[in-house]
């Protein structure tokens, strides 16, 4: 027999190819591409809502602003011997000083919306200035302060041109060069996080009026939002629920305080519970407008000096930090390194005003104020210098301003979470431009955002709070107030700790990974068209102005 071909057998062909192997966790769900700019919000730097609807947030950032400024009188004033007039109008100056460096920084400043508010950096040089006097015989309580807080002024003065040098030297935008992702994301992180004593520590003095505060003010702002029964609720609850919660707490605090709940309780309850635990309306002023020297010719006494030098270093990093922070929240680039030399200079130049003008404090870039820019979705550089027009008011209308000036402690507190939260995530967003699967990356971005929280938090709590006495206690005062003040803030820490370990530690071989190559464009004048467009000065100022100063 003949064998048919449908007899004969298959030869072995080649093996199946098998389809390439994939990453781990590549098919477990979508992936993003990193975003130099937020997609979600409504409004960014240079666009506006409606005229009534800016004025309304403009009113907003000065509700929310205003906490701190109380915060930071109650807390200095009664030490340096002032009574509840000296304390309201020490509100009115540091409100007449914010409006004035709001207004200075957003138009010929980073441009920025970003609210200059009191700063707590420079509380401890003023404590240990309260503290020196505190032995001293006066006639009187109130000579004791108007002795206080003009010192105060001589300090503010000459410390001021620190930040003027830093500035128009443009040595502190040579050092912001530096900077890479991994040091900007630690270091806007810390910017919120490192405030968290501010929150809900002071919300739990009061748990009654703050946490009613929290919760309600996410689930009117973020929830409430999406029920479809509301037609307006996205504007109205997404854009101006912060205020609706306040009013509704308030007013809850109101009645309870009327109805005498907090009538026997401890100090520290009623500083945080009571809306009249001052007595601010009956002791501010109708009208009063602060002028140069209110409170008498300013002292210089070098051994406060350097603290508040220390204060202004400080008060430079954190603005810093909290100027990448606006710059994403409201749509822009991030600051170029002239633009950041610019609003340090002048943030100088606003602290020699304070000085003259006399205010207890120095200011910096507010950090609750940017939250609020993530909060409602809108960037508007107009709402923030309308902020600034609301401060001056509420600054020579002393009654009207003590009136808000009433509400808890707590309340601001229940806000400070959620904003210092969002100023957080927004540091933790940079990371996406570095490569994060590096271990060298991993460790200078783990070791700088701990030490950078850990190092302050060993500086606060072995800190005096009625002296400003830190752990640094060496025979020289000055040198013990300088390293105090600097090493008490995160932001300080890490910019010293980032800095040299991102720039010492291999870093030529990982200059693709560090970001750079993202980074760099955005630190030259003209290196991104779009610098332009957000950060050149008004009415073309800057044809008039030298560049080598702006």
């Amino acid at each position: 027999m003949v064998e048919t071909a449908n007899n004969q057998q298959p030869q072995p062909g080649p093996p199946p190819m098998r389809p390439p192997a994939q990453p781990l966790g590549a098919a477990k769900g979508p992936t993003w591409v990193p975003a130099e700019q937020l997609a979600h919000l409504q409004f960014c730097i240079h666009s506006n809502p409606s005229w009534p609807e800016t004025c309304l947030l403009g009113f907003q950032h000065y509700m929310v602003m205003l906490g701190t400024t109380v915060l930071i009188a109650s807390t200095l004033v009664p030490r340096m011997g002032g009574s509840n007039g000296d304390k309201a109008r020490v509100v009115q100056t540091l409100l007449f000083m914010s409006a004035l460096n709001t207004l200075l920084q957003t138009i010929i400043g980073t441009r920025l919306p970003t609210v200059m508010g009191a700063s707590f950096a420079f509380v401890l040089p003023v404590l240990a200035i309260i503290d020196d006097y505190s032995d001293e015989d006066f006639t009187s309580e109130h000579q004791r302060f108007l002795h206080t807080i003009r010192t105060i002024q001589g300090s503010l003065i000459v410390s001021s041109f620190v930040n003027i040098f830093l500035g128009f030297s443009k040595l502190w935008g040579n050092l912001t060069r530096l900077f890479s992702p991994l040091v900007i994301a630690p270091l806007v992180c810390v910017v919120g996080l490192g405030l968290f004593m501010r929150g809900f520590p002071v919300l739990a003095n009061c748990v009654e009026i703050g946490l009613p505060m929290l919760i309600l003010l996410v689930f009117i702002q973020q929830y409430l939002k999406h029920i479809h029964l509301f037609r307006m609720g996205q504007v109205v609850f997404e854009r101006f629920g912060l205020l609706l919660c306040i009013g509704i707490v308030w007013a809850f605090a109101a009645i309870l305080t009327a109805a005498g709940a907090y009538n026997n309780v401890r100090a520290q309850t009623k500083l945080s519970c009571r809306t009249d635990r001052s007595f601010p309306i009956s002791s501010a002023p109708w009208i009063k407008i602060p002028y140069p020297f209110q409170w008498g010719t300013p002292i210089f006494r070098a051994s406060h000096v350097f603290g508040m030098i220390g204060a202004a270093l400080v008060s430079s990093a954190e603005s810093t930090g909290t100027f990448y922070a606006a710059a994403r929240l409201s749509g822009a680039t991030p600051p170029p390194a002239h633009i950041l030399s610019r609003s340090i200079g002048l943030q100088g130049v606003g602290m020699l005003v304070e000085g003259i003008f006399g205010a207890v404090v120095g200011t910096t870039a507010s950090v609750e104020n940017v939250g609020l820019l993530g909060l409602t979705h809108i960037g508007s550089r107009r709402a923030v210098q309308i902020s600034a027009a609301f401060m001056l008011f509420f600054s020579i209308f002393g009654k009207f301003g003590a009136f808000f000036a009433s509400i808890p402690l707590s309340i601001f507190a229940a806000i400070y979470c959620v904003l210092f939260g969002i100023v957080a995530a927004v540091g933790i967003s940079h990371i996406q431009f570095a490569n994060t699967n590096s271990l060298r990356n991993i460790y200078v971005l783990g070791l700088t955002l701990f030490l950078g929280m850990s190092i302050p938090q060993y500086f606060v709590t072995n800190t005096d709070m009625r002296n400003g006495h830190g752990p640094v206690s060496t025979d020289g005062g000055w040198f013990n107030n300088i390293f105090n003040t600097i090493f008490s803030s995160p932001p300080t820490v890490v910019i010293i700790v980032g800095t040299l370990l991102d720039n010492t530690l291999d870093a030529k071989r990982t200059f693709n990974d560090r970001g750079f190559p993202w980074w760099a464009p955005f630190q030259n004048r003209h290196g991104d068209p779009r610098n332009d467009e957000f950060y050149r000065l008004p009415l073309r100022l800057n044809e008039f102005m030298p560049t080598r100063f702006f």
